[in-house]
């Protein structure tokens, strides 16, 4: 079983020394992952309701907001060789789709082909609207710029009409070193997400538990199918995010079909985050 961290670096933990020490840390550990995540603003008001919270309160602190995922990720690639840098996950809609294709490219080609790409369709809609983004259509948003992302990453010369994005003919590069570009794993845990996984990548989803995996990956081959594609090709790595995980929690997303479970690790402070990245790496690292 594969075993990936979810941390938040923000506030102490996000001294340059310190994120250094944390990705030396985490490969010597036996960590196959770290996922960043993503925000660039926490608006002061918040309605909208964070998916993952009973009560729909967003739980961090916003100045404790993590640093940019691919900076992170570029800087945690100079001190590490093997662990695999994802982002868990970039909100796509409400970036730009060409300037998003090249950071990705440039990361993968830093950590010489290590990157997973993470990708949500956001849930913040007032994160949205501070950035001059629309919140509506976002899904179908991100399909598009995914479309246009995948042409600069594969061809010499790119071009694209789409309904959200276009691009005349243009070059960027370098290209990414894996080919035709870095896996794409999609969050979410609904039909559309489960729809857009089928169609372009792999699946990355959060708070599920063994005994859902199932149902998920029986709705997630009815869309492959659709899609014509092999739902074997389907890489997934599940979140059991606020949920306990041991040894046996592990055995049974195993026994479900799952290699890649990815520990959330939202602690404030530089000691929390050692004794938690220390306590996983104990329990579960050592026992899978």
């Amino acid at each position: 079983m594969k075993i990936g961290i979810m941390p938040l670096f923000g506030g102490e933990t996000s001294a340059p020394q310190y994120v250094a020490k944390i990705a030396k840390a985490l490969e010597e550990r036996g960590y196959y992952s770290v996922w960043a995540v993503d925000h660039i603003l926490i608006p002061k008001i918040i309605n909208s309701a964070y998916p993952y919270q009973k009560d729909g309160s967003f739980p961090v602190d916003p100045k404790l907001l993590g640093l940019e995922p691919f900076g992170l990720l570029s800087y945690m690639a100079a001190f590490t060789s093997k662990l695999r840098l994802a982002t868990g996950v970039v909100v796509l809609p409400q970036r730009n789709a060409a300037l998003t294709a090249k950071q990705a490219a440039d990361l993968d080609v830093l950590c010489s082909g290590r990157f997973d790409f993470g990708i949500g369709v956001g849930w913040l809609a007032e994160e949205f609207e501070a950035l001059g983004m629309s919140y509506e259509r976002r899904g179908a948003r991100t399909d598009d710029y995914i479309r246009l992302m995948k042409k600069l990453w594969e061809d010499g010369e790119s071009s694209y009409a789409g309904e959200f994005a276009s691009l005349p003919s243009s070059y960027q590069y370098p290209k990414p070193v894996q080919k035709p570009h870095p896996p794409l794993y999609f969050g979410g845990e609904g039909k559309a997400a489960l729809r857009r996984v089928a169609r372009f990548g792999h699946w990355y989803g959060v708070d599920v538990m063994p005994e859902e995996v199932p149902a998920k990956l029986a709705e997630l081959k009815i869309h492959c199918d659709q899609e014509g594609r092999d739902i074997k090709d389907v890489k997934v790595a599940l979140c059991p995010y606020a949920n306990p995980c041991d040894r046996d929690t592990l055995r049974r997303y195993e026994d479900a079909g799952i290699d890649q479970v990815v520990m959330a690790a939202f602690v404030p402070g530089q000691d929390a985050m050692e004794a938690v990245i220390d306590d996983i790496a104990e329990r579960l690292i050592v026992a899978a």
